[in-house]
């Protein structure tokens, strides 16, 4: 709960850039979005787990990572990050 401010701040941050520059904000939400699908749908096929909640906060954070930079995190997150991550703990389970 105490990351949630910065999480809003960094959504309103990303509204405030967007107009510069729609295809920046498109291309970096490809990935985005398709790291947020892999774990709406393993969720949804295996309910919840310590994992998949620890992945969906680190999705939180490639947020304001990608779109708000200068907010920072409290550790450093990128989309490789996530990938290796979800091999190394969700995927196996």
């Amino acid at each position: 709960l105490a990351h949630f401010p910065r999480y809003l701040h960094a959504m309103e941050i990303r509204l405030e850039k967007l107009p510069r520059d729609p295809a920046g904000d498109s291309r970096k939400n490809t990935d985005l979005m398709r790291l947020e699908r892999r774990w709406a749908d393993t969720l949804q096929r295996r309910g919840p787990s310590p994992a998949l909640e620890e992945f969906r906060w680190l999705l939180e954070e490639l947020h304001c990572s990608l779109f708000a930079q200068s907010l920072k995190t409290p550790y450093p997150v990128s989309v490789p990050r996530l990938e290796k991550f979800w091999e190394n703990h969700v995927k196996p389970g």
